[in-house]
Parts: C-alpha cells; structure tokens; sequence
C-alpha cells in the first residue's frame, strides 16, 4: 500500500531546552502494513541519525502503546502495528495519534503528531436487511416515511452521499439530508395517491452508496403494505431527548423517558416503544418500557469507556403507523479513577559525587477522568536531598538538589504522591530505592593523633611493641587499610631500619635490640593508605620510647682507680667529727633509679672513725682523731645504683692520721720496713682472732639453737639481722648485691702506729643470718653486722672492688 507522507510542520525548530513548541506532523493512510516508513523525524527534527543512538532516543506515548516505530540507525519513523481509523477514532475526525520523541544527555523532547487518513474500506450497511413499513391509503402525495439510514463507518467523503430506489418506481422515491445538530436523516416520500384495491403491496430495494473511489454500497430490502383508514402516526413530543446520568447511577435507575401521540382513536391509537436497533450501537445498558416509554439502566456506565449514547426510539400505534426519535444519554465524569504513574527511565545505584541537578527518574502521569477529577499534581515526601521538577507536559523529572555522601546516607526511598484535583482526592503513590554508590571520597583516619611505645634496650629481636589502627569510612576496597612507613619529606633518609609494621594489622616490631646509653627514643611516620583508585592515605607519628635497664655498673671517676696504689688523704690529728676527709665521685650511664647512686662504708680500718654520706659521697670524721687510732687508715667504699637488681662499685681510699702534716715527708721504704716489722704480729693477732671466734661462734650457735627450739625461732633476740642493719648495707643486702649470709668479727690494735683488718671466713654458712649473729659485739662488729668477709668473696660479687691482695698492699704515699 502506497504511503503518504506530508510534513505539516509550519514554523522553524524553537530552540527550547526541552521541546518544541510547534509539533512536527505527519499523515498516514489507515491500514498501511507494519514496516511502512512515514516520514525522517530525525531529519525533520534537526538531528543527525548519529544522535540519536548517542542520546538514546525513543518515542513515547500517553497510553503506552508503541504504534510507531523509530529506526535509530536512518531517523526513519515507520508504522510497527496495523493502524485502523475507526477503531482508533470511531467516527471523530480528524484522527491523529500524539505521541513525543524523547533524548537524553540533555533532556529533550519532540512532539509529534500522524494523522490517520481514512481510506474507503468499508461499505454502507442498513441495521436491517428487511424493511416492512404499513402506510394508510389514504396518505397524502408528499407524505414521508422515515428509514433507518445505512451506516458507514468511514468519514468524510468516503462515507455515505446519496441513497436510491431499485427498482425505481412511480409512487416512492427516497429522500437524504441532515437536520438537527449535524443529524442525517432517510425518509421514503410518497409521490402519488396510493390505492390499496389496486395494489396492496409494493416491494423494492433501498440502496445506500458511499463516496469511496470506487464507491461501496450496501443494500436493504423494503416491503410496503397498504392500510386501510389509519390515516395519524405517532408524533414524539420531541425530536431529541437528552438525558445525563452520572456513571455511578445504580442499576436500574430512570434516565429519562419518551413521550409519542396519536390522534387516532381506538388501537390506532394506542402507542407501543421499543428501541430501534442501528449499526454499531448497544443498547444493553439500557431499557425500554414499550408502554410508558420509560428508559431504565440496565448496568452502570463507564465515563472512560464512552461518553455518551445514542439510541432510537420508535413509536407504534395500532394501526401500525411509527416514527421515530433520537435520545442522547451523557455520562457524568465521577472521580472513580486514581491518577496512574509510569516511569521512563530510573538511575540506581547512584555515585556519591553525583552532581545537583542529575536526573535520577523520569516518569509520566494521567488520569482517564476528566475536568477537575483528572488535573493532577505530584508532591516529593520529606525529601530535601531530591526534587522533583516538571520536564514536559505531564512529565516530570526526579533529580538531586544537593550533594550526596554515602556515608552519611546509603539509601534513599523516594516516595512521589500524585493525586487529582477530585473530591475526594484520588491519590497513587509510586516509590524510588535509590541506592548510593560509594567513591572513595574518605581517608583512613587513626584512632590516635600520635602513638607512644616502649621497649626495653636490650630487647629480643622482632619484639611487638604495639600496634596503629585506622579506619576508613567507605566500603569495599575503598574501605581497605594498609600500613607502611613513610617519609615526611622527600629528601628525608628511609626509615629507621631498626623498626618494621605489618601492613596488614599495623603491628610494630623492634627488629633488633636497641641500647638505650645509644639512643633514647626513635621517631617514625607510619601511612595508612586505603585501596581506593586513586588511594587516599594518612599519617600519624609513632615514637618509640628507649626504656632503660640496669646494665651499666657505676663508675667511679675520683678517687682514680687505676693506680695500683690509691692516694692517701692527710687528716689532722685535731680534726673534730664532721671533718670533711675526701669525697668519692661517680657516675652510672643508665637514668632514673638506675643511675640513682648511694655510697656505703664497705671496709675500714677503724669503721668507728669515719662515716660515708649515702648521697654525696663525701667522707667525713664520725668522731674525733685520739693517740690510740692508727696512722695509716684503709677505707674501701661501695658505690652501688638503684635498680633492680642493683649494680656497684668499690673505691679504695687511704688516710694519714698527721700532729703536723710535715710528717708526710716519711718515706715509703720506713713505711715498708715497719709493714713487714708487723707481719709477723699480724699473723699471730689473726691466730688468735680464729680461735676466738671459733669459740664465740660454737657458743652463740649452741645457745641460739636451744632458744629457737624452746622458743619456735619467734621470741628469739637477734643482734644482727637485716632489720638491725644499717639502712645502707641492709639495702645491699635486700638488693642481692651480697647475697649470702656471712657473720663477721673484727678485731682492731691501736698503739702500733698502724693496724690492718683481719678476716675471717665464714664460720657458719649454713645458718640462716639471724643464726649467725654473735652476742655483745664491739662498736666495730656491729658496722659489719653480716660477719667475717674475705675480699675475695666481696670481689666475687662486686666486679669492681678491690681483691685481698690489692687491699692489703694499700700503703702510704
């Protein structure tokens, strides 16, 4: 079939943001095949055909249904479903069929608009195929007779022009035209005095022919009996009777009724109704007393199904006389449909860093009531992220307004309400999920500003010290920490090589010991870098903070150690107590309590005479200088630190007890002869001592076991056990320095011009110290309340005291 393709566009393209103001028109014959192109709208829009595929074209229509088809490819609109006018439009004309061309990337439309011309295919038809009409003898020439009229569903000029009489005859002919509101009518006219003796029946064809090239006709057949005498028909008050009725009027209610009369008498009087049936029409709504001419529902009318109805009503009297009426039933709109939302396109999930304004939904809304109950409006529910927005018409759009974070909000449901202007309102409620997607738009953050941790120097290797952490507020790769150390600067040097984190769980590790007397604390920049593209990172410092142990000894820096002899301190003999001899002076290389250092008299040759400052380190007199103290005095000092367990040091000092201190001038060879003059007292003075202590100690063991055993060890008096030590040496004691117990026993000669300590081993070592305690001992014992001492077990002990031989070769400068 051939088709006819007319642009009826009559202005240029507008150039408005998002359609047309004038629609682009086209025309198509009814029936043409699926396929048929009708016209290029790309062309006829001002597009490249490459545009359309780009900005994803596609056509739209209120009602949903696709009768056109758009080929992207050409711009071509072609026809995708067979097009019947007069089931599209009915009888209405023009018949054109609106529809938009929608494209996005922006948003814009095309209104178009193809009328359907009508093509003669369909032929005249007549309600019925026989006719019967009885018409008095006595009818006058002129008379007319009303016909039911063929129907042609066609319009215009294809519909029906003119109606004849085959075979034609002298007494009827057939008359055409129009009357009221556009209303065709047909009537039979007699055109010669009718006389029934003289034929009582006349039967010929009634044609009806339409103005199709070629025509079409259609054909009924009329029969005509004469009456005899029945010379009244029926007369309608009225030629047409309108009635409305509301499309919720219940069954069975009145719509209106017809009144006809006869001015006959008797049964050509009397009038009968019943409907006249015309093509295309249904009268099952409806029904007809054929006495009272009353019209009655026979069902409920739907407004959106159609309008209005139009029925025919024909009045019968007795004597078979009729005529005929015309009744419109308009139906009354009632606001019995909710408004109905379709959506075009829908964007989910939706990126965070979505810009305002991007176009989240476009949809379309109607209602298929009219007036007031089918104006609609759309309202967006308490949403102030999203908007909604009119695009075109009765479309509209659903866009973002401000910026979105996922974080914050990951899903948004959109409620849009769309409701009529009906009373009462019909509302339809359509919701959007709009999931958001996330963009790496958070950095990991530490769960601290800076992190402090400690380790012990000396530390095994690879030791965990702590541990970072960060989070990151997205999700999915982007939500993936990782750990390394970084640089603050570029042209900074790598990293301590000494310290290493796990980039999974952001542990960190000493890799090797670390010596606190070297460095003190260690700073580092550990990253925290997520897997985003591209990734985001943060920083946070982590010092590391050296604790200190115990392990440096003091070191004693005066009196000078190294010598083989230490230097000898000149003392007046009329110094008082307090008289300050020398001051021992170290140092120990840890900090804290470790480098806490106090000083105790170790050994003396006369412990009464001196006494030791715990802090300073200063030597001073306990009393005063008498005759009977010996010259030359030894001392040896323990320099011990406070931690745990502590560690010392011995200094060894010498003093000269001097009247005038030009007796300094003596000789060390006078002073080595009068050593030697001396061993051999030495030697029987130390005889003697052993034997005596060993006597002592027998004693004091006997007595002491017979009171621990009367007593349970718990009335017991000890002279000398770690509580009834001196602060100083109790705290050597305690602290581990001199672990084991010893008892020790001094014995002092004065008058020689010199005197030396005698030592002796311990007597009983395996008594526990408050065993070892002898009773009644001099002022000398009780300043080694622990018992005989050797140097050799003190050096043992302390690496750095001097051993028995070098305490014994002490002589004078």
């Amino acid at each position: 079939m051939a088709i006819a393709r007319q642009v009826l566009c009559l202005s240029a393209f507008l150039s408005l943001p998002h359609a047309r103001s004038e629609p682009i028109r086209y025309s198509v014959a009814e029936e043409a095949e699926s396929g048929s192109v009708v016209a290029n709208v790309a062309e006829d829009a001002g597009l490249a055909p490459a545009q359309l595929s780009a900005r994803r074209a596609r056509l739209a229509s209120e009602d949903g249904r696709q009768r056109f088809r758009l080929d992207r490819g050409t711009g071509r609109l072609v026809v995708a479903e067979r097009l019947d006018r007069e089931e599209l439009c009915g009888q209405s004309g023009p018949c054109t069929l609106p529809f938009e061309l929608l494209l996005a990337d922006p948003l814009q439309f095309f209104r178009v608009e193809v009328a359907v011309e009508d093509i003669n295919d369909h032929s005249p038809v007549f309600p019925e195929e026989h006719v019967t009409l009885k018409i008095l003898e006595t009818s006058n020439p002129g008379s007319r007779f009303p016909l039911e009229g063929a129907r042609d569903l066609d319009i215009g000029s294809n519909s029906i022009q003119a109606y004849s009489l085959a075979p034609e005859n002298e007494y009827f002919s057939v008359s055409f035209g129009s009357r009221i509101k556009g209303k065709k009518y047909v009537e039979l006219v007699l055109e010669k005095p009718l006389d029934r003796e003289e034929q009582a029946e006349y039967g010929f064809s009634l044609i009806a022919v339409d103005g199709g090239s070629p025509p079409r006709s259609g054909t009924t057949q009329i029969h005509i009996v004469v009456l005899d005498v029945n010379d009244n028909t029926p007369i309608f008050t009225q030629e047409l009777y309108v009635g409305q009725v509301s499309e919720n009027t219940p069954e069975g209610s009145v719509v209106l009724s017809v009144v006809a009369t006869d001015l006959d008498a008797g049964p050509n009087g009397d009038i009968s109704y019943q409907f006249s049936q015309a093509i295309g029409q249904s009268h099952s709504a409806f029904t007809l007393d054929p006495k009272s001419g009353e019209i009655r529902l026979t069902k409920p009318l739907d407004f959106e199904a159609a309008e209005n109805h139009e029925l025919s009503v024909r009045a019968t009297d007795g004597g078979g006389l009729s005529a005929i009426c015309k009744v419109l039933v308009e139906v009354v709109d009632v606001n019995d449909n909710a408004p109905e939302l379709v959506v075009s396109s829908f964007s989910s999930p939706l990126p965070e860093n979505a810009l305002p304004g991007t176009v989240v939904a476009l949809f379309t809304v109607r209602d298929r009531d009219a007036g007031a109950n089918g104006k609609i409006s759309c309202v967006l529910e308490d949403q102030l992220s999203f908007s909604l927005r009119p695009a075109y018409k009765n479309y509209y759009e659903l866009v973002t307004v401000s910026a979105l974070d996922r974080e914050e909000t990951a899903q948004y449901i959109l409620t849009v309400t769309a409701a009529d202007a009906g009373s009462p309102p019909l509302t339809t409620t359509q919701t959007f999920t709009v999931d958001i997607s996330d963009v790496n738009d958070n950095a990991p953050v530490f769960n601290q500003t800076s992190y402090t941790m400690h380790v012990r120097e000396n530390n095994v290797p690879t030791v965990l010290v702590g541990a970072v952490s960060a989070v990151d507020a997205d999700v999915g790769p982007n939500a993936k920490v990782t750990y390394s150390l970084a640089l603050a600067h570029p042209a900074e040097r790598p990293p301590c090589s000494c310290i290493s984190v796990n980039s999974e769980n952001g542990h960190v590790f000493v890799l090797r010991p670390l010596d606190y007397e070297q460095v003190r604390q260690i700073e580092v920049l550990v990253r925290a870098s997520d897997a985003g593209s591209p990734p985001l990172s943060a920083n946070v410092t982590v010092r590391l903070v050296v604790v200190d142990e115990n392990d440096n000894a003091p070191l004693v820096l005066y009196p000078s150690q190294d010598s083989s002899a230490p230097s000898s301190e000149l003392v007046p003999m009329s110094a008082e107590a307090g008289y300050l001899i020398t001051k021992v002076v170290a140092v120990d290389a840890d900090s804290g309590q470790n480098s806490w250092l106090s000083y105790h008299l170790l050994r003396a040759t006369d412990p009464g005479l001196f006494a030791v400052g715990a802090q300073s380190g200063e030597v001073r007199l306990r009393r005063p200088v008498t005759e009977r103290d010996a010259v030359k005095q030894k001392l040896v000092v323990l320099v011990r630190d406070n931690g745990r367990p502590p560690l010392s040091a011995t200094a060894a000092l010498s003093a000269l007890l001097l009247n005038d201190f030009s007796d300094a001038r003596l000789s060390h060879s006078s002073l080595a002869t009068e050593d030697e003059g001396d061993s051999l007292t030495t030697y029987l003075i130390i005889s003697l001592v052993f034997v005596s202590v060993l006597f002592l100690a027998s004693m004091a063991a006997f007595i002491t076991l017979k009171v621990c055993k009367r007593k349970d060890l718990k009335g017991g008096h000890v002279l000398y056990g770690p509580g009834n030590l001196q602060s100083s040496l109790a705290d050597v004691a305690a602290a581990g320095t001199l672990p084991h117990a010893y008892c020790y026993e001094i014995s002092l000669t004065t008058g020689s011009g010199n005197s030396e300590f005698k030592f002796l081993k311990p007597i009983l070592p395996s008594l526990p110290p408050q065993q070892c305690a002898t009773g009644g001992g001099t002022d000398e014992e009780q300043d080694f309340p622990h018992g005989p001492l050797t140097m050799e077990d003190v050096a043992a002990e302390h690496p750095g005291m001097l051993s028995a031989e070098q305490f014994n070769s002490l002589s004078f400068n």
